[in-house]
């Protein structure tokens, strides 16, 4: 087979699941190359562009670098500027090098609609990108610091003054981090928070058009309620360095103006030579395929396919990444010469988070609001994660959203930040690890009751492998030395021994018996005595691991894990007596990086961190040359 080469330009939603699509397909198929291009070496999660800018997460959070997402697959890196596309030559132009292609895919995605409104470029704000975010940010805490300081009345108040032009999921959004922010923004500057005011500015009749208007009601009360200003029939007509002007001739006077009104293709796109319809988006057909251009693919923001009849494939991340499925679905078939799939959009549901606390959602039918819909929220982003096949992000994603957060700005109002001092843990740790050394070394060393009368639990696992047999196992006068004669010559001893200290030292269990389903997964794991009794040698050897890297904070995290799991499952097995249950939810107490104060982990784990992701995901680079 003649070599093929595919090129995919733009690494947004659209282009990561194309990308991951086709690597899949091709990873052992020399014949093809597959090569991204985009202007940075990261993917942004741009429905996340808000927590940026209104400071509830670190511009990091949102960056997900390519070299992580496409290490080991046959995806080749490329950050350049695309300057030129010629479908005659079939090759992609970038600032510094060309590409050939058999199969192009343009993922581009859109950028801010200003409508031709004077003075939004100069003196507006616009969340369109990781840069954009940041520049907003940034502007937010200078202007607050610096009305913190001047002395004119009304300058303080339009310095202290947010408009967002916009009520879509963007705008709304945003307000919503400015309402969460602004009071820490005051309390840091020493402002009064009643003089941070937040204003929509919406030229509809209603806001987020996007949802029914019982939703969209709701969300409208609480922003209220919540002291935003939310003006309609208020079309901007023009910006200015400290004021915008409306339509109606008001002037409201603000040094801040957030532009959310509306989104066009990538103005990169206009000299490729292609069919365009509404705000400048390229036409294709049901397979993605742009008109007129043979294996040419458009996907995301930029590709216009009509579901129906005057209505367009929406422009939000579910469609994204499903036109990128499709392209990439095209494309295999065109190599593989069979039926091609026509693009048949699927959407669960449409949500807004106002804030870290409340949200609105309509998910195929099933409304929420408040919590329950920022959770959804959360396991959406998830889900997207999983999509693309990044465990490594997902973990990130959890520990900005939930750990990592100051102010209590997350869905468990800070419950889950780990902005604690983890020095008072130390203590703890040290118990919880001696606890396992002990444990572990009076099983090694010498008899216990606890020893004898936990065998006795086990009977259920041997019943039906043979005459009496587990009372070979009970018959134990030390954990290693198991009797060699037969099973019945130390049955009456055995049974005696573990009445006699049920008796006397070993408290009540928690559960008197193994639990039914417990019992088939102990039995499919120790399917014979032989594995039973090699478990019951290793076991005290894993406990004292698990101690010992508890009591020195050496992979405190793993060890606490394990220390959890192990409790469970001595409780399941009917072995643990309520005088040691304590164990368990110190365990899950030492989880919050514990070992990061006077332990090992301190050291230890930046440089697993540092090496080990290297060695997986490859070095991180702010530029891709790949060959």
């Amino acid at each position: 087979m003649p070599e093929k080469n595919i090129v995919l330009i733009g690494a947004g939603y659209a282009g990561v699941h194309a990308a991951k699509k086709l690597a899949k397909k091709y990873k052992r198929d020399e014949s093809v190359t597959i090569t991204l291009i985009d202007r940075h070496s990261y993917h942004t999660m741009m429905t996340e562009l808000h927590e940026v800018a209104g400071g509830r997460v670190e511009p990091t959070a949102i960056q997900y670098d390519l070299r992580h997402l496409f290490n080991r697959t046959k995806v080749k890196l490329v950050t350049d500027n695309v300057t030129h596309v010629d479908h005659e030559t079939k090759t992609v132009t970038t600032e510094n090098g060309s590409y050939p292609f058999d199969y192009l895919v343009l993922g581009m995605g859109g950028e801010p609609n200003d409508f031709g409104t004077p003075g939004v470029s100069e003196h507006g704000f616009t969340l369109w990108s990781w840069e954009n975010a940041v520049k907003l940010r940034e502007h937010i805490e200078t202007v607050v610091h610096d009305a913190s300081e001047e002395q004119d009345v009304a300058k303080r108040k339009a310095m202290l003054t947010f408009a967002i032009c916009g009520s879509g999921f963007t705008g709304i959004e945003m307000v919503g981090e400015l309402l969460d922010w602004k009071t820490r923004l005051a309390k840091d500057n020493k402002v009064d928070v009643s003089e941070i005011e937040l204003i929509v500015v919406e030229a509809a009749p209603t806001i987020l058009n996007m949802l029914d208007r019982k939703d969209a009601q709701k969300a409208e009360d609480f922003m209220l309620k919540k002291g935003i200003k939310i003006m309609k029939d208020a079309a901007i007509v023009e910006v200015k360095a400290e004021s915008i002007v409306l339509k109606s001739g008001d002037e409201i006077p603000t040094h801040t103006l957030i532009w959310t009104a509306g989104v066009r293709a990538n103005s990169d796109t206009k000299d490729y030579g292609m069919e365009t319809a509404r705000a400048g988006r390229l036409k294709v057909n049901e397979y993605m395929e742009a008109e007129k251009f043979e294996n040419t693919y458009v996907i995301g923001d930029l590709a216009y396919y009509e579901e129906e009849e005057g209505k367009p494939t929406p422009q939000i991340v579910e469609a994204a990444e499903q036109t990128g499925m499709t392209a990439a679905k095209s494309i295999i078939s065109e190599i593989s010469g069979t039926e091609k799939e026509a693009y048949n959009g699927k959407y669960h549901g449409v949500m807004v988070s106002i804030g870290s606390k409340y949200g609105v959602a309509n998910l195929g039918g099933l409304r929420l609001h408040g919590w329950f819909a920022i959770f959804m929220k959360h396991m959406v982003n998830l889900y997207y994660f999983f999509g693309i096949r990044s465990g490594y992000y997902m973990a990130q994603y959890v520990s900005h959203e939930f750990f990592h957060i100051r102010d209590n700005r997350n869905i468990f109002r800070g419950w889950t930040s780990r902005y604690g001092n983890v020095l008072w843990t130390l203590p703890l740790r040290i118990y919880v690890g001696w606890f396992w050394v002990d444990e572990a070394l009076s099983k090694i060393y010498g008899e216990t009751t606890w020893d004898k009368v936990s065998l006795t639990n086990l009977k259920p696992l041997f019943q039906g492998l043979g005459p009496d047999s587990w009372l070979t196992a009970t018959t134990s006068k030390m954990p290693f030395e198991w009797l060699q004669t037969d099973a019945t010559s130390g049955a009456s001893q055995a049974a005696g021994d573990a009445a006699g200290a049920a008796a006397t030292n070993v408290t009540t269990p928690i559960f008197a018996h193994m639990p039914g389903w417990f019992e088939w997964i102990m039995k499919l794991i120790m399917p014979n005595l032989d594995v039973a009794l090699f478990m019951q040698k290793v076991v005290p050897f894993v406990e004292l691991a698990i101690g010992l890297a508890l009591v020195v904070g050496l992979f405190t995290w793993l060890a606490s894990i394990g220390s959890a799991g192990f409790l469970v499952m001595f409780t399941l097995c009917a072995m643990l007596g309520w005088d040691k249950f304590w164990a368990l939810p110190a365990s899950i107490a030492l989880l919050n990086g514990a070992g990061r104060t006077f332990g090992l982990d301190y050291w230890a784990m930046p440089w697993f961190q540092k090496h080990l992701g290297r060695w997986w995901y490859g070095k991180e680079s702010s530029i891709y040359r790949d060959k």
